[in-house]
């Protein structure tokens, strides 16, 4: 019996071993500024089975991750609207500045790295067995006039400044 159970935990072992590795991969980052300046920021993702069974035990939480990696990079407090199991959704009160003057309003949305989130994902007990993929395939800004500013698998946005004419 004692010889059954060392097989079947030596098999265990290498099925975990040479199981494929997880993956937690961002797949869009969409920021939706309004006239005032707050914020609609959703963000979509994949979540391979490693990191479905780490939020389903509550070992991690990609929600609260990027809540804090926005609160960090634009100093605003940040609020979570809605999360599923691919998106979370947050609202930022006075997320980009607005200037208004001489006839035009110029909004400038503050710099945003997901590197600190990364590295904090990585330091899990987990980390090892997943891959974390932060940089969202494709990132969208979008201004109160439709105005669209575009970024592909990039970990970092720039701070980014737009005018719009109010005539």
């Amino acid at each position: 019996m004692k010889q059954i159970l060392t097989v079947l935990a030596i098999f265990c072992f290498f099925s975990v071993m040479a199981a494929p590795a997880s993956a937690f991969t961002a797949e869009s980052l969409s920021i939706d500024v309004s006239e005032n300046g707050d914020s609609t920021v959703t963000f979509s993702y994949t979540l391979g089975l490693a990191e479905r069974v780490a939020v389903f035990f509550k070992v991690a939480d990609p929600a609260a991750e990027l809540k804090s990696a926005l609160e960090s990079n634009s100093g605003k407090e940040v609020s979570v609207s809605e999360v599923t199991t691919n998106s979370a959704a947050f609202n930022v009160t006075g997320y980009a500045h607005v200037d208004i003057g001489d006839g035009e309003t110029t909004y400038t949305t503050p710099a945003l790295s997901f590197t600190r989130a990364s590295e904090i994902l990585s330091g899990y007990w987990f980390a090892p067995l997943i891959t974390v993929d932060l940089s969202p395939a494709e990132t969208t800004v979008t201004f109160p006039d439709g105005f669209e500013e575009s970024f592909n698998d990039s970990i970092e946005i720039p701070k980014i400044s737009h005018t719009v004419s109010l005539s």
